[in-house]
């Protein structure tokens, strides 16, 4: 039995690789949804029945554990899953919560009631759905009053990721940034909401200066994912060989994630 480790495109290879540094010992399926990537501009019920569908393959790897590292799928998929679909002998958790925890300072399982934090506007970088589902809000405000959010959907980012076009994808994450900043001239913190988003961290972090604290989720998702299974070592299993596996061409694919990962990635057709 694996982890598995889901995501519309490449994108979450960032937080698989963060995870297979923190968890050396843990094997894990990852399972690309290229083909019909991107999720970010796709109605929720479209959102919803492609994430059950990969689920579904990743459950067949023999992972009851799926991690949703696409954050589009954790806003617009993720709570009717766990509410309607996901049986009891089986897990889904997506890439939110690590994330507001550690924007916030609180830890793991405090329920106490929101407070105030020292960040008093925050920027939101995401894709179209993910922006428009207010998830981010909506689990920040369980834990946090007084934070503006500003939010910009970053149209255009993920494709040109995808498309292995670093050149489009750097000149539109500083045309929203541009964007979020005419609307909030100083944010203190911004959050890259899409695990795609982490491959132009140093685009996003110039663009919005040296004096913004700029949250990226693999290192964060790691350390909880860790904490859960130190919590619940069923859901791991023994190994360390992964596997990836892609809706799209193994071989396109491939070469795209070797560009931005700067390593040997291969992948299987799913």
């Amino acid at each position: 039995m694996a982890v598995g480790i889901f995501d519309s495109g490449i994108g979450g290879l960032t937080i698989l690789e963060a995870v297979q540094k923190r968890l050396p010992d843990t094997p894990f399926v990852y399972f690309g949804d290229n083909a019909h990537a991107p999720y970010g501009v796709r109605t929720h019920d479209d959102i919803f029945d492609l994430t059950t569908a990969a689920t579904q393959r990743l459950w067949d790897e023999g992972c009851d554990l799926v991690i949703l590292a696409c954050n589009t799928a954790s806003a617009a998929a993720l709570k009717r899953m766990q509410e309607t679909w996901v049986p009891p002998h089986k897990r889904v958790l997506g890439v939110f919560v690590p994330l507001i925890e550690a924007l916030t300072e609180r830890q793991w399982g405090d329920n106490s009631p929101p407070r105030e934090v020292a960040v008093k506007h925050v920027a939101l970088f995401a894709t179209p759905a993910t922006v428009a589902s207010r998830a981010f809000q909506r689990e920040l405000a369980f834990r946090a009053i007084g934070v503006d959010v500003e939010a910009q959907p970053c149209g255009g980012v993920v494709d040109a990721i995808e498309q292995g076009d670093e050149i489009l994808a750097e000149a539109l994450v500083r045309s929203h940034v541009e964007a979020l900043k005419r609307r909030m001239p100083h944010p203190e913190a911004a959050v890259l909401g899409c695990t795609h988003y982490p491959l132009m961290a140093a685009t996003f972090q110039a663009a919005l200066g040296a004096d913004v604290k700029v949250f990226s989720q693999a290192n964060l998702v790691a350390d909880s994912l860790a904490d859960y299974l130190h919590r619940r070592p069923e859901f791991a299993g023994p190994g360390t060989q992964s596997r990836y596996l892609t809706t799209g061409d193994p071989v396109s694919v491939s070469s795209k994630a070797t560009q931005f990962l700067r390593k040997p990635v291969r992948f299987e057709a799913a």
